[in-house]
């Protein structure tokens, strides 16, 4: 099977929100995880991506723990979230949540940001000490100026994951549903509750990035939390098995820190 591609029109049109550019700003621009159009390309397929090739705020990143710095003026995360109607959407680059309401907020600094969605990857795109871990959710927040804030979960192989024990039955039943490069399956989910995945932040890495998925904009917040969750190995496949990839992988490579403070909030310290 040739390595899959979506269409960046599609991707946003179909509120995934990980991208500032407008489909009229793109045009009919195609991106992949491998080949031609693979990361390593991503900055040269339009003018609008060049931030993937010569941005300096890159995401994701590896986090080397004994080089990140603690700042005590660092709040807890604070979430409100509540149920809503979302659907399970396979877009042929990752498998997520897309809410079809108002479903709360996350603050940062004082300012709100609106959760829009939450998708994975596998493996995880960011790494603990050169560690990759086997998959990463991304809960995207994007505020009213454009801006994103996005909560990074790692996953190491264990128990499985609660939240996605809930909706398996619905992987599988996307699993089935073909997903070529133009087109996308959905999955209608019914109400739900995002705050099965709203625990207590007792640690997190803090630093400025950008989307990890063409255009790359440099807007984002990046929050990564420092407690890593389990999942199941069968649970990483079910995300991954609706994929329209040989490998099953959609991870973005590491991008260097290029100077960037990587800062520490961490609830022990701050007492």
């Amino acid at each position: 099977m040739p390595t899959p591609s979506v269409s960046f029109p599609a991707l946003v049109a179909l509120a995934l929100l990980l991208a500032s550019a407008s489909a009229d700003d793109t045009g009919d621009v195609k991106f992949a995880y491998a080949g031609p159009q693979g990361p390593s390309h991503w900055g040269s397929l339009s003018p609008t991506f060049a931030a993937c090739a010569q941005g300096q705020r890159q995401s994701p990143v590896n986090i080397v723990r004994n080089g990140t710095v603690l700042n005590k003026n660092l709040k807890p995360l604070t979430r409100d979230y509540r149920p809503a109607n979302a659907t399970l959407v396979n877009n042929g680059i990752n498998i997520g949540v897309v809410y079809e309401e108002e479903v709360g907020n996350l603050s940062v600094n004082g300012k709100n940001y609106s959760l829009k969605q939450m998708h994975w990857h596998s493996p995880s795109e960011h790494s603990i000490d050169g560690i990759q871990f086997p998959a990463e959710l991304h809960l995207v927040h994007k505020a009213s100026d454009d801006e994103f804030a996005v909560v990074a979960v790692l996953f190491a192989l264990g128990d499985p994951d609660p939240l996605i024990s809930k909706i398996k039955n619905k992987l599988d039943e996307l699993a089935e549903d073909d997903c070529s490069d133009d087109e996308e399956s959905h999955i209608p989910l019914g109400i739900f509750d995002p705050k099965q995945i709203r625990r207590n932040t007792r640690k997190y890495y803090r630093y400025a990035g950008s989307l990890t998925t063409p255009p790359c904009s440099e807007n984002v917040v990046w929050n990564v939390l420092g407690k890593v969750r389990s999942i199941s190995k069968e649970q990483v496949e079910a995300l991954t098995a609706p994929l329209p990839t040989d490998d099953k992988t959609n991870c973005r490579p590491l991008q260097p820190l290029n100077g960037r403070r990587i800062e520490l909030y961490d609830e022990l310290s701050n007492e």
